[in-house]
C-alpha cells in the first residue's frame, strides 16, 4: 500500500538529489579548471627547458615564450593570467621551471637579464587571450593577439634590461636584435595552433 507520507519522502528526495549532483559538478568542473592551470604553467616550464644560450647576450633563445603565447591563445585572458601567474610562483618558491641557464629562484625573476621577460608573462597571456575572445576565431586574429603579446613582452623585458644597463642601446642589442626572427616564427606557429584548435568540430564560437 502506498502511503501519503512515502510519497512525500519521495518527492521530495528530488530536489536533494539534484542538488548533490549540482555539486558534485561545480567540484569536478572547479577540480578541471586547476588541472588545466597547473597542465598550463607546466607546459610553459618544459617549453622553457628548450633552451639555446648565445654567446653574445645574457638573454638566451628560448621555446618559453612560444607557451606563454600558445596558453594566452588557448586559455583565454583570465585563465591564461593566472596560468602565468602560477608560473611565476612556482618558479619563486624554487620549483625548476624556469630556463636553466639562469640562477633560478626567486633571484631569476628579480635580478636576472631575463626577469623584465619573465614578469611581463601574465601580462603577455592576458593580451594575447584578450584579442582572440573578442572577434571572429580566425588565424589572423590570433596572429594579431600574439603580436601584441610579443609587443608586451618585449616592452618588459627591454625596459629591464636598460634599468639594469643604464643603456637603452644596449637593452636593444642585448634583448632584441637577435630574437626578431624567431618571434615572428613562434607567433606564426602559436597562431596557427590556437586557430586550428577554436574551429575543431564543437568548438564555441
Amino acid at each position: 500500500m502506498l502511503r501519503v507520507e512515502d510519497f512525500g519522502d519521495r518527492s521530495m528526495s528530488k530536489p536533494a538529489i539534484q542538488t548533490f549532483s549540482s555539486q558534485q559538478e561545480r567540484v569536478f568542473e572547479a577540480a578541471r579548471q586547476v588541472a588545466l592551470l597547473v597542465g598550463a604553467s607546466l607546459f610553459v616550464a618544459l617549453c622553457a627547458r628548450i633552451t639555446i644560450p648565445l654567446p653574445f647576450t645574457p638573454v638566451p633563445l628560448t621555446v618559453q615564450n612560444f607557451g606563454v603565447l600558445l596558453v594566452g591563445l588557448l586559455l583565454g585572458s583570465r585563465r591564461g593570467f593566472v596560468a602565468l601567474a602560477l608560473y611565476l610562483a612556482e618558479g619563486a618558491i624554487g620549483m625548476p621551471v624556469f630556463n636553466p641557464t639562469g640562477v633560478g629562484g626567486i633571484a631569476q625573476l628579480f635580478h636576472g637579464a631575463t626577469s623584465g621577460f619573465l614578469l611581463a608573462y601574465p601580462l603577455v597571456a592576458w593580451v594575447a587571450g584578450s584579442i582572440v575572445e573578442h572577434g571572429p576565431k580566425s588565424f589572423a586574429r590570433a596572429a594579431m593577439g600574439g603580436l601584441l603579446g610579443e609587443v608586451v613582452l618585449f616592452t618588459g623585458g627591454l625596459a629591464w634590461l636598460a634599468v639594469l644597463t643604464h643603456s637603452v642601446s644596449q637593452a636593444v642589442r642585448w634583448g632584441l636584435y637577435w630574437f626578431l626572427f624567431a618571434e615572428i616564427i613562434k607567433v606564426m606557429m602559436a597562431a596557427g595552433i590556437a586557430a586550428r584548435w577554436q574551429r575543431r568540430p564543437g568548438a564555441p564560437q
